[in-house]
């Protein structure tokens, strides 16, 4: 298996953001230097990880994971052959909801098939490829496909848009009181290229930094004041009729 380091100098990256984007380079000067280290993992291994991932808390899923991988040869996680042949009970014995034998059964046999690359082929697919075929696999999201993107591949440009942690860290970097829209963010997000990947990276950064004060946003903070705004409005209308 070849390794593939980052295609990219996260310190150009970093100064390119930092002159494209004052208030992101306000982050940037505080938080720690970008790091991520693409792994060895398979995008099948990637994918098979975040599907008995999805929903629960990260300590049950590494015991259903654990689990999961006692049920192979090798104790790594299952070949997609050995999970094909893998009976359902003894998976939902394991730990897996039913919804996730069928997800890990379907990018298995995807796996097989070819629709899902191996890393040496998925590292020669731009990211437009990667996601139209992997969200094929049931289960599996763009938000999935794209911190495999970034995590594992290490793409320099990726913004997931719908990740909360990503919304809340624009929020607090630019000063906002609700989550961005993904469009609003995508839109924004324009001036990061071609580093999109780093500039998310330290918007998580942003709510690390923010501690405490990263709890006043959060997925209802517009519509609680939206609807403060509204009862008020029906308050002075119910005085003055």
């Amino acid at each position: 298996m070849t390794a593939h380091p980052l295609a990219f100098d996260p310190g150009e990256a970093a100064e390119f953001l930092a002159k494209a984007d004052a208030r992101l380079a306000a982050v940037i000067r505080q938080a720690a230097p970008f790091e991520i280290r693409p792994g060895e993992e398979t995008p099948y291994q990637s994918l098979l990880r975040a599907i008995i991932y999805q929903s629960i808390s990260g300590k049950a899923a590494a015991t259903i994971f654990a689990r999961v991988k006692a049920l192979s040869g090798d104790g790594c996680a299952p070949l997609p052959e050995e999970i094909l042949r893998l009976r359902a009970p003894v998976l939902r014995r394991a730990g897996l909801s039913a919804a996730k034998v069928a997800a890990a059964k379907d990018l298995a046999r995807k796996t097989v098939e070819g629709i899902v690359p191996s890393l040496d082929q998925a590292h020669a697919m731009s990211d437009g490829e990667l996601v139209e075929r992997l969200i094929q696999v049931r289960g599996v999201g763009a938000w999935t496909v794209e911190m495999l993107l970034i995590f594992r591949l290490g793409r320099p440009d990726v913004l997931p848009v719908h990740d909360f942690g990503v919304q809340k860290g624009f929020a607090l970097t630019y000063g906002k009181r609700r989550l961005p829209k993904p469009k609003e963010l995508e839109a924004f997000g324009e001036r990061w290229r071609p580093y999109r990947t780093v500039a998310s990276w330290y918007l998580w950064r942003a709510v690390e930094l923010a501690g405490k004060d990263a709890r006043k946003i959060n997925k209802n903070s517009g519509k609680k004041k939206r609807n403060a705004k509204r009862r008020t409005r029906k308050s002075k209308s119910a005085r003055l009729a």
